[in-house]
Parts: C-alpha cells; sequence; structure tokens
C-alpha cells in the first residue's frame, strides 16, 4: 500500500477530492453523496416540487445543463406524475454549438426524456454569427443571453412547464453577485432573490447553486457526462471573465469566498425584495412575451420596435 495516499475523512478509502472550503477529503461515494445532499437540500429550500408538474431544464450539453438533468432525472424521473422536458437552443454559432447540441440529444435519448430543439435562426431571422460582426451597443453575451432567455421561456410555456431548471452553479451565483455589485445594478441583484411566481414567465430553479463548478465538472466526469470544455468564442467580450479570474484567485487564497458570497446575498435578499419590488409584468406589444416595458428586451435588441413604429 502507497502510505502517502489520501483516505477519506468519512471511511477507509481512497479520496478522490480535497474540498478546501469544508477541509475534507472525500472519496467517490462520499462525494457524490455530498453534491447530491446539498442538491437535494436547495430544492427542498427554494423550489419546492410538487404533483403534476412539468419541469422544463435548459440543456446547453455542457457539463452543468448535463448534470442538472442527470440528478433531476434521478430524483424524479420514475415518478410517474413528473415530466422533465429538455430544452436546447441553437445560437447559430459555428463550430461550437453544434457539437453540444449532439450532446444533448444523446443524453436526453439515453435517459428517455423529451427534448426540444429551437434556434435562433427559425424565432429571430438571425444567429449570433451574423449579429457578432455588427457594430452594436452592447456585448456579443448581452444580445445572446437575452434571446435565449426569451426563447427559453417561451417554449417553456409551450410545453406547460412550471418550473424551469437552468446550470447555475456556485460560480455562477458568486460571480452574478459581484458583477451586480460592482456596476450598482440594484434591479438584476433583487432579481437573483428568492423565486416568486410571475405570470408570463415561467419559475426559475437553480439546483446547482451551491456546487463549486470544478465538483460539478468532477461529478459530470464521474457519471460519463457531456463535460463541455470547449468555450464560446464569443466569451472573450463579457466582463464575467475578469469577474471570474478576481474570484478564483481569492479562493486558492480564501477558501470559502464564494460560498461567503452566496451566503451572505442570500441573507439581505429579502430586504432588497421589499425595498425594490419587481416591476408588474405585461406583455411585449411586438412578440407577446412577458416583460416591465411595452417592448420587450429582445424586441429592442433585434430593432423590432423601430419596424414595428413605423
Amino acid at each position: 500500500m502507497d502510505s502517502k495516499t489520501i483516505k477519506c475523512n468519512k471511511c477507509n478509502n481512497d479520496a478522490i477530492i480535497f474540498q478546501k472550503y469544508s477541509g475534507m477529503h472525500l472519496c467517490r461515494k462520499h462525494f457524490i453523496e455530498d453534491v447530491e445532499r446539498k442538491i437535494k437540500l436547495t430544492i427542498r429550500k427554494h423550489y419546492s416540487i410538487k404533483r403534476n408538474e412539468v419541469i422544463a431544464i435548459g440543456l446547453s450539453g455542457g457539463k452543468d445543463s448535463s448534470t442538472t438533468l442527470y440528478i433531476l432525472h434521478k430524483l424524479f424521473g420514475k415518478r410517474p406524475d413528473i415530466e422533465l422536458v429538455g430544452i436546447s437552443i441553437d445560437e447559430g454559432i459555428a463550430g461550437y454549438r453544434p457539437d453540444t447540441i449532439e450532446s444533448a440529444r444523446e443524453l436526453t435519448s439515453k435517459l428517455g426524456v423529451r427534448h426540444i430543439v429551437r434556434s435562433f435562426r427559425d424565432e429571430y431571422d438571425t444567429t449570433m454569427d451574423k449579429i457578432a460582426p455588427q457594430k452594436r451597443e452592447k456585448g456579443a453575451c448581452s444580445y445572446c443571453g437575452v434571446l435565449r432567455k426569451s426563447l427559453i421561456n417561451k417554449i417553456a410555456l409551450e410545453v406547460g412547464a412550471t418550473k424551469l431548471a437552468i446550470g447555475h452553479n456556485l460560480d455562477d451565483e458568486a460571480q452574478t453577485i459581484l458583477l451586480n455589485h460592482l456596476k450598482g445594478d440594484v434591479s438584476r441583484m433583487v432579481r437573483l432573490a428568492p423565486p416568486k411566481e410571475l405570470e408570463g414567465l415561467v419559475l426559475r430553479m437553480k439546483p446547482l447553486r451551491h456546487i463549486p463548478e470544478k465538483e460539478i465538472a468532477l461529478y459530470a466526469y464521474l457519471h460519463d457526462l457531456p463535460l463541455g470544455f470547449g468555450g464560446c468564442p464569443y466569451a472573450h467580450e463579457a466582463m464575467r471573465k475578469e469577474i471570474r479570474a478576481m474570484l478564483n484567485e481569492f479562493e486558492v487564497k480564501h477558501p470559502g469566498t464564494k460560498y461567503a458570497l452566496l451566503s451572505g446575498f442570500d441573507k439581505v435578499s429579502g430586504i432588497l425584495g421589499r425595498e425594490y419590488p419587481q416591476e408588474g409584468l405585461q406583455k411585449c406589444i411586438i412578440c407577446g412575451q412577458a416583460c416591465t416595458e411595452n417592448v420587450c428586451q429582445a424586441c429592442k435588441l433585434l430593432k423590432r420596435d423601430q419596424s414595428y413604429n413605423k
């Protein structure tokens, strides 16, 4: 036996991971149990699943969304009153999205989950490869995010979804919280608060919000799920990339920083929600999607509002 082999803190098996923030070495079995325990707790605390629900999953085909689908299927896949539906959006990014869409198809086929694929081209008559080279007010990620969210919500409404699960992990949540602080964007911080029912928007759930990105990658690897290591060619434009690097550096020096950001935000989110209540929603006069103004952000970015007013 190799005397240098590090053992799991919960049993005598070899450890496969060291969690700096918890100080724990965990073997495969106890690591998987730890991830799934945190996810179950998050769902129970924030997103109670009732009878006869349709849960849509935003399925990009990468590690986060694939893990979200896999775990929801593990938890609810055998319940006859719960339906899972995978929704993939093809933004039209050559050399990147086709491979992840194929991974999503393979996973949904393997799990026996209904899978819907829709594209920017079909819905908006454009693609991100067409939008990116154009002179524009916002970064490519802003366009992609707004258009994707609008389309995925539309599809979720069409299938009668009661919840929409997305694969945001701890890193994503911590980055978003810090990003909104740095921008002083209180309205966006309010939207991160515990979810509530809003007519026209399918209730979002984030089962992975307490799981670090590296642990999602390891969990996906252990279960032979898609990892999707290839990065989007337009991601370099986002300020989030700088925030990500900053937070990762802090996490190395001060383990637990990301959890602290999320925990601190969750403690004040209720106060934020009371002081800055979310605006009431109405239907976009152009596309009919729920929004806070007469015209939704997607239609504004696509300049549909200009065409409409002519």
